[in-house]
This record gives structure tokens, C-alpha cells and sequence, in this order.
């Protein structure tokens, strides 16, 4: 059974989730931060791009608390953490790496070998074929007793669950910022939608979380 999945995403005002300066900018406050993190810790997976890896190094983990609260229901420590790679460029120094529990790589058939090299033992890595297929990547996790997955981006993974249909849910923070760049990446690119712009989600929550607003859509 596949997982269910969420797509998380913090945007500016007019859907950017960053500028072009080559600094991360951070849009959300505190408050929203503390919020991602008991989503996180709620979730048996996080999924982010390579992409995102390496424009922001994260670590992407939970919060002590959050690691308390895992244990204490009989999860593993941290959410196991998954990224996807069409071209291989992974650094193994990345912080995404270091920290956390285990890690997932899904890649392509020609690429796979030199993945699991470069990383040398850090994740274990599923080669899915010719070219990355969502589908088989959510069945394989599924396979793994991944209940619930998180995906935390960037565009071009959030594109690719929300355009073939494999998003459940979605939570949209948006930040009081207007970026207004041209190239600045945005939260989701053109793509042929699941439904097409006549397709309605359903509204589940709207609130004030610090200064941003949390939006929840149930995206099927």
C-alpha cells in the first residue's frame, strides 16, 4: 500500500520559495519552523529533492521533543529520510547526510553504481529503471512500512507528486513577502495537472501560525 502523502512548502505572497540571490531566504518565522517540526515528527518519511540538498544543505530532522515523542509511540528516533537523483550530484559531506537516522537514494539504472560508491555506505540506494518513477518509488517505500510521507520539495519534486496525482494533502505557509523576480523558483512549475484547472481541492484549515498563514488542501 502506498503511503499517504503531504506536500509541505513555505512561499512568498506570489509563490516563490526562494529569490535568485544564491542565499537561502528564509520565509518562515518561528513559529511555522516549530510547526514543520511536529509534522516532521509525526511523519514515518521526509522526502526532498537532490536539487534542495544542495541549495540548502539541510539536516532535516526532528526537534529533541519530537524525537522523545517518536520513541515514546515506538518509532524509530528520526522519520527516515529519502531524496531523488536523476544525475548522481550528491555530496556526501552535505549535512543531510550526517545527521538523522537512515537514509533513502532513488535514482536511475545508470547512475546507481556510482551513487552507491560516492556515498560509500551513508544511504542505501534503489535504482528504479530507466528514469524516476514516483509511482514505484511511493510503492517501494510502501513496502517499507512507510505509512506517511512528507515531501518538502523543491518545485520540481512537488511538480512531479501533485501533477500525476499522488498527493494527498497539501500545507501552503505563506509568508508576508512579495520576491517579484522573474527566475526566482516558485512552489510548483507548468506541468499537465491531475484534473486540470477545473479540478476544486477542499479547503481543510486555514490559520494565522506567527506572522505566515498555514493553508491545508486535501488534494484528492
Amino acid at each position: 500500500m502506498r503511503p499517504y502523502v503531504l506536500l509541505s512548502v513555505a512561499t512568498s505572497i506570489d509563490g516563490c520559495i526562494d529569490d535568485t540571490s544564491g542565499q537561502t531566504l528564509v520565509l518562515s518565522g518561528p513559529e511555522d519552523r516549530d510547526r514543520v517540526d511536529r509534522v516532521r515528527a509525526d511523519y514515518d518519511a521526509i522526502l526532498v529533492g537532490a536539487g534542495t540538498i544542495r541549495a540548502d544543505n539541510p539536516r532535516l530532522v526532528v526537534s529533541e521533543r519530537g524525537r522523545a515523542e517518536r520513541v515514546a509511540r515506538g518509532a524509530p528516533e528520526y522519520p527516515l529520510k529519502v531524496t531523488v537523483t536523476a544525475n548522481g550530484d550528491l555530496d556526501p559531506g552535505l549535512r543531510f547526510w550526517q545527521h538523522g537516522g537512515e537514509k533513502l537514494v532513488y535514482t536511475v539504472d545508470r547512475v546507481a553504481s556510482s551513487v552507491r560508491t560516492h556515498l560509500d555506505g551513508l544511504a542505501d540506494v534503489i535504482d528504479l529503471g530507466a528514469e524516476i518513477d514516483f509511482g514505484a518509488l511511493l510503492d517501494d517505500l510502501g513496502g517499507r512500512g512507510v505509512g506517511r510521507l512528507m515531501v518538502e520539495g523543491g518545485g520540481q519534486i512537488h511538480t512531479a507528486f501533485l501533477s500525476r496525482g499522488l498527493a494527498d494533502e497539501i500545507h501552503l505557509a505563506i509568508a508576508p513577502i512579495v520576491i517579484g523576480q522573474h527566475d526566482a523558483p516558485r512552489f510548483l512549475n507548468p506541468a499537465n495537472y491531475a484534473g486540470g484547472p477545473t479540478r476544486r481541492m477542499r479547503l481543510a484549515e486555514t490559520r494565522p501560525v506567527g506572522d505566515v498563514v498555514l493553508v491545508r488542501y486535501l488534494a484528492r
